[in-house]
C-alpha cells in the first residue's frame, strides 16, 4: 500500500531508503564509491545535509536535513550548479543567459533559473536527483538501459532532535554490521561513521550536526561527538571472534539471545534493537517525541481513517527512550537478521 509522501514545514529530517531494481547486487566497493561522490555533489547543489548515510549492495540509506527554503541568488545558484555540474557546463549556461539577456528574451534566463531553484531546499528532488544521475552514470560503464533503481523511495520524517535522529543515525551505520560485512562500523567505508573515522570532513560535520545543533564551529567537536556516537555504535555491537581460533575477543548480545528476547514477547535495550532491522525507521512514516509525533499527526489529519483519534504509537520490543511513531507496525516491526 502507497502512503502520501510527508514533509515537514520549516527545516526537516527524513531517513530515505531506496533499492536497486529486482533488489539485485549491482553496487560493488567501485561502484559504491562512485555514487558516495555523486552524493557529495547532489548534496550541494540541492542545498541539502547528508548527516549520515550507508550505500550497500543493492540499496542505499540516507539521514538528510533539509533546511527551510531561503532565497538563492544567480552567484549562488551557478555555485551550486558548478558543485553538480562541472564548470565547464555551468561557464555554457551563464553565457546563454548573457545571450539571451543582451537580445532582450531574459524571461528565458529566468525561467531555466526557477526550474533550478525548483530543484533545491527538497528531499524528493534531492533524491530524484542523486539516483537519475547516478543511473545514468551506471548504465554508461555498463551498456544498460532501463531503470536501476525501484520506482519510489522510502522515507520517514524523524523529530529534529538528538534522540531520534542519533538512534536513526546508528541504525544506518550499523547496516553492514547487521549484514555481516565488518565487525565494526568503521571499517566500512561507504557510510557516514566509517567516512568521518577516515577524516572525511562532510561526515564529520553530518554526525556532529545529529549530536550538536550548533555544528561544527564548536572547537574539538568531532572529538566529543564521536566518543559519545561510538559508544552507541559499539555497545550495539554484537561478539567478536577471532578469525582462526574462534576465539571470543569481545562479547556482545548473540543472535539467538535477541531472538528469544523478541520472540517472548520481552523487551531489549535500544542498542541490542539497533542490531536488529526495525522496519520502524523505514516504514512508521514519522519517527520523534510524542508531542512531535502529535503535531504531525494533527497537520496530516487527511491522511487517516476517520477512527484514529491521536498519533502517537508506542514502538514495542524495546526500550526506545521515549520514541513514538504514527504507524503502529503489525508485522514483524523488528526482526533478526539471518545469520550467515
Amino acid at each position: 500500500m502507497r502512503h502520501a509522501r510527508v514533509k515537514a514545514e520549516g527545516t526537516g529530517c527524513y531517513h530515505v531508503v531506496s533499492r536497486i531494481v529486482d533488489r539485485t547486487f549491482r553496487l560493488d566497493d567501485g561502484e559504491k564509491e562512485i555514487f558516495r561522490r555523486m552524493m557529495r555533489k547532489a548534496e550541494a547543489f540541492s542545498g541539502v545535509r547528508v548527516l549520515t548515510y550507508a550505500v550497500m549492495s543493492n540499496h542505499f540509506h540516507l539521514l538528510v536535513e533539509v533546511p527551510e527554503r531561503g532565497e538563492v541568488d544567480e552567484a549562488e545558484l551557478v555555485r551550486r550548479m558548478t558543485a553538480l555540474y562541472g564548470e565547464a557546463y555551468v561557464a555554457n549556461r551563464v553565457k546563454q543567459w548573457r545571450e539571451w539577456r543582451d537580445g532582450g528574451a531574459a524571461s528565458l534566463a529566468e525561467a531555466e533559473q526557477e526550474r533550478l531553484r525548483a530543484r533545491m531546499g527538497d528531499v524528493s528532488a534531492f533524491v530524484k536527483t542523486l539516483k537519475q544521475r547516478y543511473s545514468m552514470s551506471y548504465n554508461a560503464r555498463h551498456t544498460r538501459t532501463g531503470t536501476l533503481w525501484e520506482e519510489r523511495f522510502k522515507s520517514v520524517l524523524v523529530e529534529n532532535g538528538e534522540n531520534a535522529k542519533a538512534a536513526v543515525a546508528a541504525y544506518i551505520d550499523l547496516n553492514p554490521v547487521r549484514a555481516k560485512i565488518v565487525a565494526d562500523p568503521k571499517d566500512y567505508r561507504w557510510s557516514g561513521y566509517g567516512e568521518a573515522c577516515g577524516g572525511g570532513r562532510a561526515a564529520r560535520e553530518g554526525l556532529i550536526a545529529v549530536h550538536d545543533s550548533r555544528g561544527y564551529e564548536q572547537k574539538g567537536a568531532w572529538r566529543l561527538v564521536s566518543a559519545r556516537y561510538r559508544t552507541l555504535l559499539y555497545v550495539a555491537g554484537g561478539e567478536r571472534r577471532e578469525a582462526y581460533t574462534e576465539r571470543v575477543v569481545r562479547s556482545g548480545i548473540k543472535t539467538r539471545e535477541v531472538d528469544r528476547v523478541v520472540g517472548s514477547g520481552g523487551k531489549m535495550t535500544l542498542q541490542e534493537a539497533l542490531r536488529c532491522r526495525v522496519r520502524y525507521f523505514t516504514d512508521g512514516m514519522a519517527i520523534g517525541g510524542k508531542d512531535f509525533v502529535e503535531r504531525f499527526f494533527d497537520d496530516n489529519r487527511r491522511l487517516f481513517g476517520p477512527k484514529r483519534k491521536d498519533g502517537a504509537r508506542k514502538m514495542r520490543f524495546a526500550e526506545w527512550g521515549g520514541l513514538r511513531t504514527v504507524r503502529a507496525l503489525r508485522i514483524d516491526p523488528v526482526t533478526v537478521p539471518a545469520t550467515t
